[in-house]
């Protein structure tokens, strides 16, 4: 049985590209709305790590830096060990939009999974992205 393969959500932003572009790709930024704490290296090739207060911790492969409006990174699937060499990919878009951002978020690669490990995957990161995405808006409001 095929599945779907991608999660695509777009917000639209009250806030200039740059200050977007800042909160998605600073320690600063990603360790306030997408973790408790951050690193970045942000180059292709380089690393970040996102953290929570729970335990729970991410690993980030950079893969494509456009500044100021396209960054992917590759990252660990949830719910599989963290020896498990698989991945998705993630990749934020950002268009300026009269005086905000169109962000445009796309997760691929859970097409990789098999049945058992698939559904919690996609489904959890469907509703994650809703959750991050709407942290984000807060974050960049109250800043």
């Amino acid at each position: 049985m095929a599945f779907p393969d991608r999660i695509e959500r777009t917000v639209d932003i009250a806030h200039t590209p740059d200050k977007v572009w800042a909160a998605l790709t600073t320690a600063e930024g990603l360790g306030t709305w997408f973790g408790n704490t951050a690193t970045i290296d942000l180059r292709p090739g380089g690393t970040g790590q996102l953290k929570w207060d729970e335990g729970f911790t991410q690993n980030l492969r950079i893969e494509r830096v456009e500044e100021p409006t396209v960054f992917g990174f590759t990252w660990q699937i949830y719910g599989l060990p963290d020896n498990d060499p698989r991945r998705t990919y993630v990749e934020f878009t950002l268009e300026p939009d009269g005086t905000g951002t169109r962000l445009t978020v796309v997760e691929t690669g859970f097409a990789q999974l098999p049945d058992g490990a698939y559904a919690e995957a996609y489904d959890g990161n469907t509703r994650g992205w809703a959750s991050e995405l709407g942290e984000l808006i807060d974050y960049l409001n109250a800043a």
